[in-house]
């Protein structure tokens, strides 16, 4: 029988699991980046920035949006898009700096 603990890990590590596999694609990490970079951004800048369709980029936004990733802020017409925390920017930063890429 598992002690709450346990069980607390066990869930601790299924969202962990959960979160890595929503960002775990390249346009996520460059959208991630530039959140990071930017504090806030609306669809425009985003996929103008990066070159790539709005369609697909508002994609990404919604799936990370929806993970509990991004958050939104309304401004009349615009929607803002903005990490809901910056530790994810900073797991990114330490895949960067790993011995696993170079």
């Amino acid at each position: 029988m598992m002690t709450m603990n346990e069980m607390d890990a066990d869930k601790r590590i299924e969202k962990a699991a959960y979160v890595l596999k929503a960002v775990a694609h390249p346009l996520r990490i460059r959208i991630i980046q530039m959140l990071n970079e930017n504090k806030e951004l609306n669809v425009s800048t985003i996929y103008k920035n990066l070159n790539a369709e709005q369609s697909l980029i508002s994609h990404h936004l919604i799936n990370m949006r929806d993970k509990g990733i991004l958050d939104i802020r309304r401004s009349g017409k615009n929607i803002y898009y903005f990490l809901v925390d910056t530790a994810i920017s900073e797991i990114i930063d330490c895949i960067y700096r790993s011995k696993i890429l170079n």
